[in-house]
């Protein structure tokens, strides 16, 4: 049975004839209360209040209805889903392989885990592997360079969310990024590791039951470019980058000048859907131009305007040769064609960093950004927009809803979003789905595709809403 319910929060007029006007973002940090770290970010909200909250290792923020922030908790390197489906999103610290219960939006717990291999890990994610309702845990082992070491990647099955049982783990390649998507749409989540040291990358076919086949080189999804292996990735983020309603990828490299010619470059691989059984087509660059310490990159439609745009971080502030190096929002003009939009946007010379998530922290129908320890609060113009908040029934599909997709059915182009719990390089965007719709009001009909393949058409769907739908 689905279950339908609706909240107007706010309307836009059509801007029919105003000139497009530079993308503006503003920093809000202070004003808001915050004091944040610069290490990786999850956003989500903790205590079921509708509003999106901050957890990072400066600590654990709620969000106060958006005009201010409070600590709440210790932080950590979180990334979250309800793993006992009870309602409420728990957090995974894979800084310190921790597990921490969410006690009803009032405190944490930390749950026992078995006992696991010694390893260093820069990033995660949660998906319900298989298929039983219950999100499952992918953990990627990095090294420890000194002693020349990689550590283990390894796969934590949940136990009807009582407790996990360590059934997989893997030390072949020095991991970084994580994150998951059921790019072909069987009803299987697969996950997608960046792995560093000019290794290749692996795209896990889930094959059934949380059975996995590395299927990146035949799939096309290495990453890499000719005469080199792989690359340098640190963290690779999904979407529809072309609107054909099929999940893209974009990979993120860290390059050097080489001997050989210059090291695998960031691409954009293009989902080619089911006549090539989805296969991924090596696009290149397009238009995000060369550095060489890119980190981790985090996509959403900040303009509205209907595509997903990208803002990409960087390693050094310096890099080689002297070379500055910053973090770039680039905006994506359609048929995958990027171009750098940071002047004048707010977000000129950052440091360095490897924190970028989006979420709409004040309601009002635009994405907001916290990269480099700060927030800031879009003020771009107004466009229509529509968000999509899922809910499992915790029996057929887990509580948050991981892996279910959802599209806006326009004329001409479908917009494609999923909840994912892990992207980048350990980075978590808000749970709740996000539309830019640019100039078109009214109503729409938009397609959900639930993790256990049920598919659900939910008609008249009005712009400039938060709609919450559930399983």
């Amino acid at each position: 049975m689905f279950l339908f319910s609706a909240c107007f929060l706010s309307a836009f007029l059509t801007s029919q004839s105003q000139p497009k006007v530079a993308p503006t973002f503003v920093d809000r940090t202070a004003a808001v209360g915050l004091s944040l770290g610069g290490d990786a970010v999850c956003l989500v909200d903790i205590d079921n209040d509708g509003w999106t909250d901050i957890c990072n290792s400066s600590g654990i923020w709620r969000n106060d209805h958006g005009k201010h922030f409070t600590r709440i908790a210790d932080g950590g390197s979180f990334v979250a889903a309800d793993f006992d489906n009870d309602g409420f999103v728990d957090l995974f610290d894979y800084s310190r392989m921790r597990l921490l219960h969410n006690d009803q939006g009032k405190g944490f717990t930390e749950v026992p885990l078995p006992k696991l291999a010694p390893t260093s890990s820069r990033g995660a994610c949660w998906g319900d592997f298989d298929g039983d309702g219950f999100v499952d845990l992918y953990i990627g082992g990095f090294e420890d360079w000194d002693k020349d070491i990689t550590y283990p990647s390894m796969i934590l099955m949940n136990q009807g969310g009582k407790s996990f049982k360590l059934v997989w783990t893997e030390a072949k390649y020095r991991t970084r990024g994580v994150t998951a998507c059921d790019f072909n749409r069987n009803g299987l989540l697969d996950v997608y590791a960046s792995n560093y040291r000019l290794q290749p990358n692996q795209l896990w076919l889930n094959l059934g039951n949380a059975k996995f086949f590395d299927a990146a080189a035949e799939y096309n999804a290495i990453a890499t470019s000719p005469g080199f292996d792989g690359g340098h990735s640190i963290g690779a983020a999904w979407g529809d980058f072309d609107n054909d309603g099929f999940m893209d990828l974009f990979s993120g490299n860290f390059a050097h000048r080489d001997s050989r010619g210059d090291q695998p470059k960031s691409r954009f691989l293009r989902n080619l859907g089911p006549t090539k059984r989805y296969h991924f087509e090596d696009k290149g660059t397009c238009g995000v131009f060369y550095q060489e310490s890119y980190a981790s990159p985090a996509a959403a439609d900040f303009d509205n305007d209907g595509t997903l745009d990208l803002f990409f971080t960087t390693v050094y502030g310096m890099a080689s040769f002297n070379t500055p190096n910053y973090p770039v929002l680039f905006r994506n003009k359609g048929h995958f064609d990027f171009a750098d939009v940071t002047a004048g946007s707010g977000l000129e010379k950052l440091p360095a960093t490897y924190q970028a998530a989006w979420a709409d922290f004040d309601h009002d129908g635009r994405m907001d950004l916290v990269s480099a320890g700060k927030v800031f609060m879009n003020q771009s113009p107004p466009h229509h927009w529509l968000e999509v908040k899922l809910r499992g029934d915790g029996k057929h599909v887990n509580r948050s809803a991981i892996g279910a997709q959802v599209r806006v059915l326009l004329k001409g182009k479908t917009l494609t979003r999923q909840v994912e719990a892990g992207t980048g390089e350990g980075n978590q965007n808000d749970l709740v789905l996000h539309f830019g719709l640019g100039e078109i009001g009214g109503t729409m009909h938009i397609e959900v595709f639930w993790p256990d393949t049920r598919v659900q058409i939910v008609r008249h769907v009005h712009a400039d809403r938060v709609y919450e739908l559930h399983y």
